[in-house]
Protein backbone atom coordinates (compact mmCIF):
# COMPACT_ATOMS: atom_id res chain seq x y z
CA UNK A 1 0.00 0.00 0.00
CA UNK A 2 2.76 2.34 0.88
CA UNK A 3 4.72 1.59 -2.34
CA UNK A 4 1.03 2.64 -4.38
CA UNK A 5 0.44 5.67 -2.33
CA UNK A 6 4.33 6.73 -2.83
CA UNK A 7 3.93 6.25 -6.78
CA UNK A 8 0.61 8.25 -6.22
CA UNK A 9 2.44 11.27 -4.98
CA UNK A 10 4.82 11.17 -7.08
CA UNK A 11 2.72 11.41 -10.09
CA UNK A 12 0.43 14.55 -8.30
CA UNK A 13 3.82 15.98 -7.36
CA UNK A 14 5.42 16.00 -10.54
CA UNK A 15 1.75 16.37 -12.80
CA UNK A 16 2.89 20.08 -13.45
CA UNK A 17 6.20 19.41 -14.05
CA UNK A 18 8.49 20.56 -17.16
CA UNK A 19 11.81 19.89 -16.56
CA UNK A 20 12.93 18.84 -20.38
CA UNK A 21 13.85 20.94 -23.39
CA UNK A 22 12.85 23.55 -24.42
CA UNK A 23 12.52 24.44 -20.34
CA UNK A 24 11.86 28.25 -20.95
CA UNK A 25 9.15 28.18 -23.49
CA UNK A 26 7.03 25.78 -21.79
CA UNK A 27 7.68 27.90 -18.39
CA UNK A 28 6.39 30.83 -20.29
CA UNK A 29 3.38 28.88 -21.31
CA UNK A 30 2.97 27.33 -17.99
CA UNK A 31 0.11 29.48 -15.87
CA UNK A 32 1.09 29.93 -12.10
CA UNK A 33 -1.39 30.69 -10.06
CA UNK A 34 -1.35 30.38 -6.43
CA UNK A 35 -4.54 28.36 -5.84
CA UNK A 36 -5.21 25.98 -8.66
CA UNK A 37 -8.66 23.97 -8.46
CA UNK A 38 -9.87 21.15 -10.76
CA UNK A 39 -11.49 17.67 -11.94
CA UNK A 40 -9.60 14.79 -12.52
CA UNK A 41 -9.69 11.37 -14.13
CA UNK A 42 -7.76 8.60 -13.49
CA UNK A 43 -7.59 5.40 -15.14
CA UNK A 44 -4.91 2.34 -13.37
CA UNK A 45 -4.28 -0.26 -15.79
CA UNK A 46 -2.38 -3.20 -13.34
CA UNK A 47 -0.16 -5.39 -14.72
CA UNK A 48 -2.05 -8.93 -15.19
CA UNK A 49 -5.21 -7.24 -14.98
CA UNK A 50 -7.20 -6.67 -17.82
CA UNK A 51 -9.62 -3.79 -17.12
CA UNK A 52 -8.40 -0.81 -15.30
CA UNK A 53 -9.64 0.88 -12.13
CA UNK A 54 -11.05 3.71 -12.78
CA UNK A 55 -11.72 6.84 -10.75
CA UNK A 56 -12.62 10.48 -10.35
CA UNK A 57 -12.31 13.50 -8.08
CA UNK A 58 -10.94 16.99 -7.34
CA UNK A 59 -7.76 18.41 -6.44
CA UNK A 60 -6.91 21.94 -5.16
CA UNK A 61 -3.25 23.07 -4.97
CA UNK A 62 -2.21 26.35 -2.91
CA UNK A 63 1.30 27.57 -3.04
CA UNK A 64 1.03 28.21 0.53
CA UNK A 65 -0.21 24.93 1.89
CA UNK A 66 0.03 21.69 -0.46
CA UNK A 67 -2.30 19.84 -2.42
CA UNK A 68 -5.19 18.43 -2.13
CA UNK A 69 -6.18 15.20 -3.94
CA UNK A 70 -9.95 14.41 -3.42
CA UNK A 71 -10.99 11.05 -4.73
CA UNK A 72 -15.03 11.03 -4.75
CA UNK A 73 -15.91 8.30 -7.04
CA UNK A 74 -15.92 4.63 -6.51
CA UNK A 75 -14.69 5.23 -2.99
CA UNK A 76 -14.35 8.59 -1.40
CA UNK A 77 -11.03 9.47 0.27
CA UNK A 78 -8.32 12.28 0.35
CA UNK A 79 -4.82 12.96 -0.04
CA UNK A 80 -3.19 15.90 1.57
CA UNK A 81 0.34 16.84 1.13
CA UNK A 82 2.40 19.13 2.72
CA UNK A 83 6.37 20.18 2.73
CA UNK A 84 6.59 17.62 6.01
CA UNK A 85 4.39 14.60 5.61
CA UNK A 86 1.78 12.93 3.07
CA UNK A 87 -1.59 12.22 5.07
CA UNK A 88 -4.47 9.90 3.32
CA UNK A 89 -7.53 9.93 5.07
CA UNK A 90 -10.97 8.41 4.72
CA UNK A 91 -13.70 10.43 6.47
CA UNK A 92 -12.16 11.55 9.74
CA UNK A 93 -9.99 8.45 9.97
CA UNK A 94 -6.59 8.99 9.09
CA UNK A 95 -5.23 5.41 6.85
CA UNK A 96 -1.67 6.40 6.24
CA UNK A 97 0.46 9.03 7.18
CA UNK A 98 4.04 9.24 5.48
CA UNK A 99 7.10 11.75 7.47
CA UNK A 100 9.32 13.61 5.63
CA UNK A 101 11.61 12.67 8.07
CA UNK A 102 11.33 9.03 8.38
CA UNK A 103 10.72 8.33 4.25
CA UNK A 104 13.32 9.96 2.01
CA UNK A 105 10.73 9.31 -0.73
CA UNK A 106 8.34 11.49 0.59
CA UNK A 107 10.81 14.12 0.76
CA UNK A 108 11.66 13.91 -2.59
CA UNK A 109 7.89 13.94 -3.92
CA UNK A 110 7.44 17.33 -1.56
CA UNK A 111 11.01 18.98 -2.60
CA UNK A 112 9.68 18.30 -6.36
CA UNK A 113 6.00 19.84 -5.61
CA UNK A 114 7.32 22.62 -3.67
CA UNK A 115 9.89 23.36 -5.80
CA UNK A 116 7.21 23.80 -8.60
CA UNK A 117 5.43 26.23 -6.58
CA UNK A 118 8.04 28.02 -6.22
CA UNK A 119 9.35 28.39 -9.90
CA UNK A 120 12.79 27.02 -9.29
CA UNK A 121 14.09 24.11 -11.80
CA UNK A 122 17.15 23.31 -10.66
CA UNK A 123 15.73 20.84 -8.19
CA UNK A 124 13.59 19.11 -10.77
CA UNK A 125 16.90 19.01 -13.66
CA UNK A 126 18.74 17.29 -10.86
CA UNK A 127 15.50 14.55 -10.90
CA UNK A 128 14.80 13.83 -14.03
CA UNK A 129 15.97 13.99 -17.52
CA UNK A 130 13.56 14.16 -20.86
CA UNK A 131 12.62 15.76 -23.40
CA UNK A 132 9.97 18.08 -24.52
CA UNK A 133 8.06 19.71 -27.38
CA UNK A 134 6.38 23.13 -27.80
CA UNK A 135 3.74 23.55 -30.90
CA UNK A 136 1.02 26.77 -30.96
CA UNK A 137 1.26 27.32 -26.95
CA UNK A 138 0.79 23.42 -26.02
CA UNK A 139 3.70 21.02 -25.29
CA UNK A 140 4.03 17.96 -24.15
CA UNK A 141 7.23 16.21 -22.16
CA UNK A 142 8.14 13.23 -21.43
CA UNK A 143 10.65 12.02 -18.32
CA UNK A 144 12.96 9.75 -16.68
CA UNK A 145 14.08 9.29 -13.22
CA UNK A 146 18.01 10.17 -13.16
CA UNK A 147 17.91 8.87 -9.67
CA UNK A 148 18.24 5.43 -9.13
CA UNK A 149 15.56 4.90 -5.84
CA UNK A 150 13.20 6.97 -7.79
CA UNK A 151 13.68 5.29 -11.44
CA UNK A 152 12.89 1.77 -8.34
CA UNK A 153 9.31 2.97 -8.38
CA UNK A 154 8.66 5.29 -11.48
CA UNK A 155 10.07 4.08 -15.03
CA UNK A 156 8.70 7.09 -17.12
CA UNK A 157 6.15 9.85 -17.24
CA UNK A 158 4.57 11.53 -19.97
CA UNK A 159 2.66 15.03 -19.89
CA UNK A 160 1.01 17.40 -22.06
CA UNK A 161 -0.88 20.29 -21.61
CA UNK A 162 -1.00 24.03 -22.38
CA UNK A 163 -1.25 26.98 -19.98
CA UNK A 164 -2.26 23.96 -17.01
CA UNK A 165 -1.17 20.12 -17.42
CA UNK A 166 -4.42 18.26 -19.66
CA UNK A 167 -2.63 14.88 -19.12
CA UNK A 168 -0.36 12.41 -17.26
CA UNK A 169 0.51 8.97 -17.77
CA UNK A 170 2.58 7.45 -15.17
CA UNK A 171 4.40 4.36 -16.27
CA UNK A 172 5.88 2.64 -12.92
CA UNK A 173 8.55 -0.08 -12.97
CA UNK A 174 6.08 -2.85 -11.52
CA UNK A 175 4.51 -2.62 -15.58
CA UNK A 176 1.67 -0.50 -13.73
CA UNK A 177 0.46 2.59 -15.88
CA UNK A 178 -1.92 5.54 -14.44
CA UNK A 179 -3.61 7.72 -16.74
CA UNK A 180 -4.40 11.06 -15.28
CA UNK A 181 -6.59 13.64 -17.39
CA UNK A 182 -7.40 17.44 -15.84
CA UNK A 183 -10.16 19.33 -16.58
CA UNK A 184 -12.71 22.25 -15.07
CA UNK A 185 -9.56 24.50 -14.07
CA UNK A 186 -10.73 27.02 -11.70
CA UNK A 187 -7.87 29.48 -10.00
CA UNK A 188 -8.01 31.94 -6.74
CA UNK A 189 -9.56 31.93 -3.49
CA UNK A 190 -13.04 31.10 -5.01
CA UNK A 191 -12.18 27.83 -6.37
CA UNK A 192 -11.88 26.38 -2.74
CA UNK A 193 -14.84 24.84 -1.57
CA UNK A 194 -15.49 25.57 2.43
CA UNK A 195 -14.57 21.87 3.03
CA UNK A 196 -11.67 21.71 1.07
CA UNK A 197 -10.30 25.03 3.07
CA UNK A 198 -10.79 23.02 6.52
CA UNK A 199 -8.61 19.78 5.02
CA UNK A 200 -6.33 22.50 4.27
Amino acid sequence: MKRGLIACCLALAIAPAFSAPPVAKIQAILAKPKILCGRFDQSKQLAGMKKPLLSNGRFCISAGKGVLWRTLQPFPNTLRLTRDEIVQTQGEHVTARLDARQEPAVRIINNVLFSLLAGDLSQLDTLFEGEGSVQDKQWSVTLKARDAGLAKVIAGVSLEGGAYVKSVVLHEANGDRTSITFSGMQTGDSAVTAEEAALF
